[in-house]
């Protein structure tokens, strides 16, 4: 199946704080190696719980600021 992927990185500096935080969600939600897995293989909910709580803390933070 082809890739429809029309994500576009705006800040090229944030993407390695972000690869990190999807890391440690991923092995706090208990999927590890995140980084060499399949995420085709992964549930819905496996993958969305690591996006859902990678939002989740950006907006803890970006809330810690204000």
């Amino acid at each position: 199946m082809a890739s429809n992927n029309n994500n576009r990185v705006l800040v090229p500096e944030a993407k390695a704080g972000l690869n990190r935080l999807k890391t440690e969600v991923a092995s706090e939600v208990g999927i590890s190696n995140y980084d060499s897995v399949d995420k085709g293989n992964l549930s819905s909910r496996q993958n969305g719980s690591v996006g859902g709580e990678m939002v989740k803390r950006m907006i803890e933070s970006y809330e810690k600021q204000l």
